[in-house]
């Protein structure tokens, strides 16, 4: 009887596998995932200061429904228009009286106008990121503050945008 025994110098020695499924695994960032379309809320007021309107529309829309309760979505757009009601008559004020005096200062009177427009925006960025880490980031929604084209001409408007985050595959194994 013999016995083969395996050539020591080959025994230590790690072979790579070729495996023929190598090419067909797909990494988890190349994988599309579903998200809808995010919704728009445009503003609805009669004023509009560079973009900015004095008021948002706060009617629920119906694509949200499941997703957020129309009181939490009415709570949210409310607190975003009682920022704007206490920051845009002082801009309007100072619009007025920067275009009265920008012959005269040749159009730096109107940087005060910025400015407050500036800080009323960042204000509204700040309360959107708070309803977010309170609620929305829980809901698997992001709202957000931005910039878009107006619909039929070339000027710019903000308008609060409602994302739905992308749900992961967490049952998914590694």
């Amino acid at each position: 009887m013999s016995v083969l025994l395996p050539n020591m110098a080959d025994f230590d020695t790690i072979y790579e596998l070729e495996d023929e499924d190598e090419d067909h695994v797909v990494s988890e960032e190349v994988l599309p995932r579903y998200c809808p379309e995010p919704v728009v809320v445009r503003g609805a007021g009669h004023i509009t200061v560079f973009g900015l309107s004095n008021r948002f529309d706060s009617e629920f829309p119906a694509v949200l429904t499941g997703k957020v309760a129309p009181e939490e979505f009415k709570t949210s757009v409310s607190r975003v228009n009682a920022c704007l009601k206490k920051n845009l008559p002082v801009n309007v004020k100072w619009l007025l009286c920067g275009c009265l005096c920008c012959c005269c200062t040749v159009g730096c009177s109107l940087w005060p106008v910025i400015c407050l427009n500036k800080r009323t925006r960042k204000s509204i960025q700040k309360l959107l990121e708070w309803e977010n880490n309170r609620l929305y980031h829980k809901l698997g929604l992001h709202w957000k503050f931005t910039r878009r084209k107006c619909e039929g001409s070339n000027m710019m408007e903000y308008v609060i945008l409602v994302e739905f985050l992308p749900k992961y595959p967490i049952f998914r194994p590694d």
